[in-house]
């Protein structure tokens, strides 16, 4: 079986490594449908200058297995309905949905039609580096697991900002969106889905010019013993050479591991991952790690397996984000 993705709004650039991610699986296209013309039109257009444009999203659905969607998040859940309605798989960009009742219909749909609904948390995802790091804690590398740590900062490049990214119940919030990563990486790196918000906040602290939008967000999390905290927030510095220096340290009972996922100052290169124990204090270069997600979905689509990563996980995930940010938009932080 040849795997035929095709996708669905091009609003975000996400839609660039989800592309990537798949035909490096051994998809092919059968086409993209997107509303307009959204600033990364151009780039996927110059990336695949020979994949059609369709007239409608029926269209672009039509032989289609697999939909990847990136978008505006307000526009995600009804999308990946009616992907799987038609029969489709689905890998959206984060956040997957924005509300409650967006996420019961989403689980409603899921179970009715046994589709797969995925979102591509590429923090995890499209990184080498946390690919290793589930290698080191298989093997006891740190001992067990009791607090995760998270740091994700992002440039906010205002001026290249669509209106949706203003408007905050057609964005989601910060946490509803960029918290969906660490939520993820708590959950998968704890290897629980017992899990609950202990604090959440959200503010603008220095957009002045966009009051409603929220420029730095906080989570903690607990599951059992393990303690997660992460910080969220859009002041990356225009000197640094990527959108951001995002980090995640897991400290275990016998040692740490931290990854440097995108930029380390002052070394050459991505993926870089320490590790300290007591036999063992180094720099590990992850690049070549690999990236298992695509392939597994890929299978999963073709075998009707959970091997990238298993629906509970997604939907309890997504429950967790959209209830920290509530938590956050009421002030009560928990």
């Amino acid at each position: 079986m040849t795997l035929r993705i095709a996708a669905l709004g091009l609003d975000h650039r996400h839609i660039y490594g989800m592309s990537q991610g798949m035909l490096d699986a051994g998809a092919t296209w059968r086409g993209y449908w997107t509303d307009g013309a959204p600033a990364p039109l151009a780039g996927f257009v110059e990336r695949h200058p020979d994949v059609p444009r369709c007239a409608t999203v029926a269209e672009a659905l039509d032989g289609t297995d697999l939909a990847l969607i990136a978008a505006a998040p307000a526009d995600r859940a009804r999308l990946s309905i009616d992907a799987m309605e038609a029969g489709c798989d689905v890998m959206l960009d984060k956040p997957g949905c924005l509300t409650a009742a967006e996420l019961a219909e989403v689980r409603a749909v899921q179970a009715r039609t046994g589709r797969i609904w995925s979102v591509n948390f590429s923090e995890r995802f499209e990184v080498p580096s946390t690919t290793l790091a589930d290698r080191l804690l298989a093997q006891g590398a740190i001992g067990r697991l009791i607090a995760l740590t998270s740091q994700a900062p992002h440039r906010l490049n205002a001026h290249m900002r669509p209106d949706w990214f203003w408007d905050a119940p057609r964005y989601g919030g910060i946490i509803g969106d960029i918290g969906t990563h660490q939520i993820d990486q708590f959950l998968h790196y704890a290897g629980t889905l017992d899990a609950k918000i202990v604090h959440a906040s959200a503010t603008n602290l220095a957009t002045p010019d966009r009051p409603r939008f929220q420029d730095f967000g906080e989570i903690l999390l607990q599951a059992g013993d393990v303690r997660g905290y992460a910080r969220l927030d859009w002041f990356t510095p225009d000197a640094l050479p990527t959108w951001g220096d995002g980090r995640l340290t897991l400290l275990g009972t016998e040692g740490y591991i931290e990854l440097r996922k995108y930029v380390d100052v002052g070394r050459a290169g991505t993926d870089h991952v320490v590790l300290v124990n007591k036999d063992t204090c180094e720099t590990m270069d992850a690049a070549d790690a690999g990236l298992p997600y695509f392939t597994r979905l890929a299978a999963d689509v073709r075998d009707r397996t959970e091997t990238a990563v298993a629906q509970t996980h997604t939907f309890r995930v997504m429950e967790l984000a959209i209830e920290a940010q509530r938590l956050a938009d009421a002030g009560r932080g928990s």
